[in-house]
């Protein structure tokens, strides 16, 4: 059935089997234990942009079209909630990351790419590095990044839309770089006054560091509430936030 999804912008919609100009509504996923929500379309930036405001992400490896999931069990950070281990905390006293943002976001989604396991199977296309490009390009996707002199060691990268963080990927090269550059953005975005990071889907990683699992409704309310809402103004000002 996969096979037979049309290329063109077009998307499968899982529950009934019927074909959509539009995602269908995240009420179809509940059929689906995992969220799978629809098949196939493409990630042109309006595409993503109407997805993230519904709580619908892209997810899929090379070879598939593209899969759309609104699972209900979703996992959020709220930055002032963060958990910080008192190895972590060790860590970041001994000052030995610089943080920036936005200084080479493809740099980043390339190590979250190739790190570890997700070496030889990435869900990180080449399609789905140039579609996060490109929104970043617009100013929709931000990259944290983490430094050790000039080596880039580990970062993570995600969107930004009204006062939502969706996290879509982190890498480390050096232990606990990624988790320091998670502190440091959740630090900044209770200053930008954020409600809340997605972290689309759980993780006893994400866990350790403070996620915790809500349902789909919750989720959805949560967006409602904040999708209008707008950042303080110098919310992504590189200039003021790397050090």
């Amino acid at each position: 059935m996969l096979h037979s999804v049309p290329s063109n912008n077009v998307f499968y919609c899982v529950r009934d089997g019927t074909f959509s100009i539009k995602f269908p509504s995240t009420r179809r996923a509940m059929i689906d234990p995992d969220g799978l929500l629809a098949i196939g379309g493409t990630l042109s930036t309006n595409n993503l942009l109407t997805a993230y405001k519904n709580g619908i992400f892209p997810w899929y490896t090379e070879g598939e079209p593209i899969l759309w999931w609104s699972p209900n069990a979703r996992p959020i950070i709220e930055p002032g909630k963060i958990k910080v281990s008192k190895s972590l905390f060790k860590t970041i006293k001994k000052n030995t990351f610089r943080i920036s943002y936005d200084n080479c976001f493809d740099r980043v989604v390339d190590g979250c790419a190739t790190a570890d396991v997700r070496s030889d199977n990435s869900w990180i296309t080449e399609e789905i590095r140039s579609a996060y490009i490109e929104l970043h390009r617009l100013g929709y996707a931000h990259s944290v990044e983490c430094w050790q002199g000039d080596l880039l060691c580990g970062g993570l990268y995600g969107v930004s839309l009204g006062t939502i963080f969706y996290g879509e990927s982190m890498f480390s090269r050096i232990n606990d770089a990624s988790k320091v550059a998670l502190v440091d953005l959740c630090q900044n975005l209770i200053r930008w006054g954020y409600e809340i990071i997605d972290c689309q889907v759980t993780s006893r990683h994400l866990q350790s560091l403070g996620a915790k699992v809500i349902s789909r409704d919750q989720f959805e309310a949560i967006l409602s509430e904040n999708l209008e809402k707008k950042p303080a103004p110098n919310a992504w000002c590189t200039e003021l936030i790397g050090r």
